[in-house]
């Protein structure tokens, strides 16, 4: 398999099979997947989820909720939906226990990319 550049990964081949998210949130996907395995052990769908709020809020602050919809993400579902697709694409391998319902319920967007900047 060809090694993956990730920092000048388009996801051009994943984005053409699945339109619904942007090449943009698969790169701060992947920044989040790569914080989380430097020790080589698999990790679980809520740990991707709160690096990814924790991420997106870092970056994006109160404009996180509208770059995020932008990026076709609306819930916790979505970003289960990227890392199979990321699967899919070989970016990342997953096991037979993995599944997408993981990531349902994990958080809701508008509470958690809105909440903190309400007046």
């Amino acid at each position: 398999m060809e090694e993956i550049d990730f920092e000048s990964d388009s996801f051009e081949d994943i984005v053409a099979k699945d339109g619904r998210y942007h090449a943009r949130a698969y790169a701060v996907l992947m920044d989040v997947v790569r914080s989380l395995d430097t020790t080589g052990k698999h990790f679980s769908a809520i740990e991707i989820l709160d690096l990814f709020k924790e991420r997106v809020l870092d970056q994006y602050g109160p404009l996180s909720y509208t770059v995020l919809s932008e990026w076709g993400l609306k819930s916790c579902e979505d970003i289960g939906e990227m890392m199979f697709n990321l699967a899919e694409g070989r970016r990342v391998s997953k096991d037979n226990d993995d599944s997408i319902e993981h990531f349902t319920g994990g958080y809701d967007f508008s509470e958690v990319f809105l909440g903190p900047f309400a007046i």
